[in-house]
């Protein structure tokens, strides 16, 4: 694309393709500037619904568009495939390994990845839940413990399989307790012999004083009473002090406690991407304790005005001096404006600061129950949940997406099946021991017994 005075067009390029990166990408379709939008995934990945892969409801590709086919009509936009490793803010240009890409304006928007405050040695018992290849290997570890459990004889050992801890009672884990509740409670309850999936235990454990803490306290008690109804126990005040060996230790006031789990889910915390370092390596730009990078009032980086940082990897206090939430609408709004202020830099002009819309909070925690506070009305219940599911599909990239979701859950509420139970990967099952005369290969008794 040429401008009207034959200068060279302006370059910008986007590192990142979820909802920052590529909302900022759409946003300059028509703009005079030529794009690039750089990721190590080929597929924008739509992360509110990652819980409902983790748990069988919905396979990854309903949640997940090629970033090609999102941005095939946007003609001054081009998508690399790879990883971006390194920045050099005077030469203004990124580094993927051999290959450099130069730019007049840069947007990092790489997200982020879940924490476990200095405890990584915590990751290999506990899975976190950002990417398909999380969501894959908790949905393996999930329905692998009822496979277990099935086969096991030992009444504590098959407790353990049974009992599902989840770390974490943000939005995250309130809808993971509430799906695999779902899942012992109704969808499997006729599909074992030897056990009782109702014996399920799921327990959900939130180190503040309640689950759901950017909610109405109101909302809050709701969300606990409607998990405890469908089987949750849910416990507050609760910090983990260690994970090993599968059992959980939680210190509540001066109480320690043990719970014997082999499937435990990390849905506590998250930090900054590795480009949050570069950055703050590169620029001398300041990060917070969670390695998100403090960015200017327009979302810049300070004395790098051509730098600019949106989404999960920001920290950007809003107009009520807090720091924004890590959630998508965030993303979206901050990847738009920094689209629209290129455009009115490149004509002599500015906008005002960065003023972030919260037009609300949601989370579901079950068929027909969800908690929704919009700030001037709040809902719970039928309606609130209706209301998740609109925003959504509404919010889902590509209309093959809205309409294969929009079939499933229909399906799913109808059935209270999920078609997606899927136990994959070969880390299902351990390493071969020693083949039988009837040509099974044995694995340890605890795992299930594969025919090949």
């Amino acid at each position: 694309m040429e401008s009207l005075d034959n200068q060279p067009p302006h370059q910008v390029v986007i590192v990142g393709g979820g909802f920052g990166g590529l909302y900022a990408a759409k946003a300059l379709a028509k703009a005079a500037v030529n794009v690039t939008l750089i990721d190590k995934r080929n597929f924008h990945l739509f992360q509110p619904l990652l819980y409902q892969v983790a748990t069988g409801a919905l396979s990854p590709a309903d949640i997940s568009s090629p970033l090609r086919s999102v941005l095939s009509k946007s003609k001054n936009t081009k998508v690399l495939l790879g990883e971006v490793n390194d920045i050099d803010p005077e030469a203004q240009k990124v580094i993927l390994g051999d290959e450099v890409v130069p730019y007049d304006t840069l947007i990092v928007a790489t997200g982020a990845k879940h924490s476990y405050f200095g405890k990584d040695d915590w990751e290999e018992f506990a899975p976190g839940l950002k990417t398909v290849e999380d969501a894959l290997l908790m949905r393996r570890r999930i329905f692998t413990a009822f496979e277990a459990a099935e086969k096991e004889v030992d009444p504590q050992v098959r407790r353990a399989w049974l009992t599902f801890v989840i770390v974490g009672g943000g939005p995250t884990g309130v809808e993971l307790a509430g799906a695999i509740a779902e899942l012992a409670y109704h969808t499997l309850k006729e599909d074992f012999r030897n056990i009782d999936t109702c014996e399920a235990q799921v327990l959900l454990l939130e180190g503040l004083d309640r689950i759901l803490p950017p909610f109405a306290p109101e909302l809050s008690a709701e969300a606990e009473a409607s998990l405890t109804r469908m089987g949750v126990t849910v416990q507050t005040k609760a910090l983990v002090t260690n994970i090993k060996d599968d059992v959980v230790t939680i210190k509540q006031n001066d109480t320690v406690t043990e719970i014997a789990a082999k499937t435990v889910l990390w849905a506590a915390g998250v930090k900054a991407s590795a480009m949050g370092k570069v950055l703050t390596e590169r620029t001398s730009a300041e990060c917070d304790r969670a390695g998100r990078v403090i960015v200017e009032p327009d979302l810049s980086i300070k004395k790098h005005s051509n730098i600019f940082v949106v989404g999960d990897l920001a920290n950007f206090s809003d107009q009520n001096g807090k720091p924004l939430p890590g959630v998508a609408p965030v993303a979206k709004q901050e990847g738009e404006y920094v689209a629209s202020l290129i455009q009115q830099r490149l004509q002599g002009k500015t906008l005002p600061p960065f003023h972030y819309i919260d037009r609300g909070s949601l989370a579901m925690i079950g068929q027909n129950y969800a908690v929704v506070d919009l700030g001037f009305i709040k809902l719970t219940g039928f309606f609130a949940w209706l209301f998740w599911l609109l925003i959504h599909i509404y919010f889902l990239i590509e209309f093959d997406n809205k309409l294969v979701v929009m079939i499933q859950w229909g399906w799913n509420y109808f059935t209270r099946n999920r078609g997606a139970r899927l136990i994959t990967g070969r880390e299902a099952f351990q390493e071969i021991e020693f083949e039988d005369t009837n040509g099974y290969y044995k694995q340890d008794k605890n795992r299930p017994t594969v025919n090949v």
